[in-house]
């Protein structure tokens, strides 16, 4: 993996980055429900959408790039593997904010960061002591209390964010296991291949077993068109800045800014929807970002004292 420049500026280049593609990230999501709940486009369909046009916008710049060697990926079925997880947690996201408040699906699936920890410690054998252990059982209770009034509403709907992180957390540990032998451009375009065949078979096999969450349908008018075209366009794009960011700076200093697509999603929920969290889905909130902010900090204190041992 490309190590991130140690130079200040390049690490304020960065968190400017990463700071504003966290707050245009979820007029993805925004999209997406707004396709489902006006456009009667179901949730397996607006996926299928978002990784072929993701697909469609990154293919021709990376042939353009790479010439003939543009598939040419060093692990091309670890590629195709993150699309189709990518695929799935997306599919979950976009069915969750179907039904449910922008904002309450993000702060549910903020779990993810405890979930890829979880997952590291276990199978790769990263050394997670007991206070982040103890923050990730906080996380998730903060989860417990957003999800108790969205549960009593609407049902096993509202652990979809749940499995969506699960998913993602599979998808970003896959990541670190494989590291990045493949340039971004690469990734990402193989991901949207990943993504859109395994959408097309999960579109078959919704609709063989006639679930409407996976009912195929084109665009009913030329503004859905153009929404799900950027869709795709943000996708396969805002992922690649992160990437960037990711470059420019150190994790520990980018990862809090991924609590700013809670902010968004607020806002975005707020004027499009008319949706706001409760008092007490606030309350859960804080102890999610509390709870992630501290496993960040204790990343960095472990990192220190590595540092100082070597």
């Amino acid at each position: 993996m490309t190590a991130f420049s140690n130079d200040s500026s390049s690490i304020v280049r960065g968190m400017m980055l990463m700071g504003g593609t966290m707050l245009v990230l979820p007029c993805m999501d925004a999209i997406a429900k707004y396709m489902a709940n006006v456009e009667n486009m179901s949730p397996g369909q607006v996926t299928f959408y978002r990784f072929f046009f993701q697909l469609s916008c990154t293919l021709p710049f990376l042939l353009l790039l790479n010439g003939r060697s543009a598939f040419s990926a060093k692990r091309p079925l670890m590629n195709l593997l993150r699309g189709a997880l990518h695929g799935a947690a997306s599919l979950c996201f976009f069915a969750a904010v179907k039904y449910m408040p922008l904002a309450d699906v993000f702060a549910i699936y903020f779990v993810e960061p405890f979930m890829l920890t979880a997952l590291s410690a276990m199978f790769l054998k990263e050394r997670v002591g007991w206070r982040r252990w103890l923050a990730i059982l906080i996380g998730f209770c903060g989860a417990m209390i957003v999800i108790q009034p969205s549960f009593a509403l609407f049902g096993l709907t509202s652990l979809l964010p749940v499995l969506c992180a699960f998913l993602f957390a599979l998808y970003m540990f896959l990541n670190r296991a494989i590291g990045m032998a493949d340039s971004p451009m690469t990734m990402q375009t193989m991901a949207g291949m990943g993504g859109t065949f395994f959408m097309g078979l999960m579109i078959l096999i919704g609709t063989k077993a006639g679930n409407p969450d996976f009912t195929p349908s084109l665009p009913a008018t030329a503004k859905g068109l153009w929404l799900l075209i950027l869709l795709g366009v943000l996708s396969g794009y805002l992922h690649l800045l992160v990437v960037k960011a990711f470059r420019m700076a150190p994790l520990s200093v980018l990862a809090p800014f991924q609590y700013f697509e809670i902010i968004a999603a607020t806002i975005l929920g707020y004027w499009l929807f008319g949706d706001f969290p409760s008092l007490s889905k606030w309350f859960g909130i804080v102890i999610i970002v509390a709870s992630g902010l501290f496993i960040l900090w204790r990343e960095q204190v472990r990192a220190r004292q590595s540092e100082l041992a070597a």
